[in-house]
């Protein structure tokens, strides 16, 4: 399959809110990012996904299903990790994550192995038959994950799975959740705000900013379309020549005293400086690629969104039309 979930032009609206302005991505195999603030449209899109709620507009595709219309069956293949928590405190960890494989559809046999090799899986094994509610917070985490994987699930839904997590712990969750989508070959979409976490984890990140996918794609491209050149001239008019020239090309350029950014595509921007640089007899020191950042990604795409350009992999897309929030008014 192609792709794991498709979107076309969705939209989600909760009463006069936009949640989501017409959003069109789509989530291959491996582990991707779900990356945005607080409000972005996140946890509807996730909703969406789950089927929960059917979109307003556009075509969603989950699994090669339409959520809205098959619900119960691409449930059946998801595992779900949901933010908040709300798991009985006095039930133990074996039990409970034994009773949601068979909601699932597993027979108690089965249920039963499963929920064993899921909390080993997550590092729970020797802990399996411990109450809940007794229970770290980062503990608790690995519950909500077993039960999520014990029904061996295509595709696995985080919504910010390491919230209320140590630094330690945050880190052994991660690890776990790149195992997951590696070792264990279960899709993985990781909804979070941080973009640190994104970036060590995921294969491919989507990009959302108030209900509007402003990027998508692999890492490696999303970063390519942010790179750039770095250049050192021998001195400072000559920086500040070179990037009049660069511009005067139609790149753009920022000059720090004796260095020069330009972003952009390192072979076209090289050109340019080189020739720049030749016809007005500029010295350079230094001519290397910038390693290019998924902060820089997130900045960049950021900015072409709020100057009414937002793209996904190179093409425009439109813009939504009112702020958004996520999920339905309270």
């Amino acid at each position: 399959m192609a792709a794991v979930v498709r979107a076309s032009e969705v939209v989600k609206r909760w009463g006069a809110t936009t949640a989501l302005g017409g959003v069109s991505f789509e989530v291959g195999r491996g582990v991707t990012g779900l990356l945005g603030s607080n409000g972005a449209g996140k946890t509807t899109l996730i909703g969406l996904i789950l089927g929960l709620h059917p979109p307003d507009e556009g075509i969603l595709e989950v699994l090669g299903l339409d959520p809205t219309a098959a619900g119960a069956q691409v449930r059946e293949r998801l595992g779900y990790v949901p933010e908040h928590e709300a798991l009985p405190p006095d039930v133990r960890a074996h039990d409970l994550v034994r009773h949601l494989a068979e909601v699932h559809g597993l027979p108690r046999r089965d249920a039963t192995a499963r929920a064993s090799d899921a909390l080993w899986h997550v590092g729970l094994g020797e802990e399996r038959h411990r109450p809940v509610g007794t229970m770290s917070t980062g503990q608790r985490q690995r519950v909500k994950l077993a039960a999520a994987l014990a029904h061996d699930p295509a595709l696995l839904l985080l919504d910010e799975p390491t919230n209320g997590l140590d630094p330690l712990q945050r880190e052994d969750m991660l690890a776990l959740i790149r195992r997951i989508g590696t070792e264990l070959g279960i899709d993985v979409v990781l909804s979070s705000h941080l973009l640190e976490e994104v970036e060590r984890t995921c294969d491919a990140a989507v990009i959302l900013a108030e209900g509007t996918v402003v990027a998508s794609g692999t890492m490696d491209a999303l970063r390519a379309g942010t790179a750039g050149l770095v250049v050192d001239v021998d001195d400072e008019g000559g920086a500040e020549v070179v990037a009049a020239g660069v511009r005067a090309r139609g790149l753009e350029a920022a000059v720090d005293g004796l260095r020069l950014v330009v972003p952009g595509w390192p072979d076209t921007a090289a050109d340019a400086v080189r020739d720049v640089a030749a016809a007005s007899g500029v010295g350079l020191r230094r001519v290397q690629p910038r390693t290019a950042t998924l902060e820089d990604v997130f900045l960049a795409s950021d900015g072409h969104h709020r100057a009414g350009r937002p793209f996904v992999e190179g093409r425009q897309v439109a813009t939504a039309d009112q702020r958004t929030g996520e999920g339905p008014p309270a």
